[in-house]
């Protein structure tokens, strides 16, 4: 019986801890123009307010719409988004600007961690200084860590 209830007690501690992951996603539209948009399996989940994620963000996109972008953001600057709490070392968030073809420059971006890893983060501010923007993820291996995106 003392079994029984330390597995029913791991197994609830887990459900409960599992319901506590949160992410939030802050746009910070300094250009005067455009749309923040936040993308997951080409579905919109956010123009331009913020999101939260009760849970795991997987394989999510950002970038400023500015009406030529596609539903991908082609044509735009993106943000690559996963944020997820650590079950592993090395298994925890991670963001990167891509400016790999079919994405392109259109306005300044930039990205930053809080609530975790605070002032991690990346700018692309110009097509000059960026290429194709930054090859290795910017990581956060700390628990409900959050993403302010800016764009200009």
């Amino acid at each position: 019986m003392v079994k029984f209830v330390a597995t029913f007690f791991a197994i609830a501690t887990a459900i409960i801890a599992a319901r506590a992951e949160t992410h939030t996603i802050h746009f910070d539209n300094r250009c005067g123009f455009g749309t923040p948009t936040l993308v997951q399996n080409g579905q919109i989940l956010s123009t331009g307010g913020d999101y939260t994620s009760n849970g795991p963000l997987v394989d999510a996109i950002a970038y400023l719409q500015t009406g030529s972008c596609g539903i991908n953001g082609e044509g735009c600057a993106i943000v690559e988004i996963t944020l997820q709490n650590p079950t592993t070392p090395g298994n925890g968030s991670s963001a990167e600007i891509s400016l790999i073809p079919p994405h392109a420059f259109n306005a300044p971006i930039g990205f930053g961690y809080y609530g975790g890893c605070d002032g991690a983060g990346a700018d692309c501010t110009t097509s000059a200084n960026c290429g194709t923007a930054f090859p290795t993820p910017i990581t956060c291996q700390q628990n409900n860590a959050n993403l302010t995106i800016i764009f200009c």
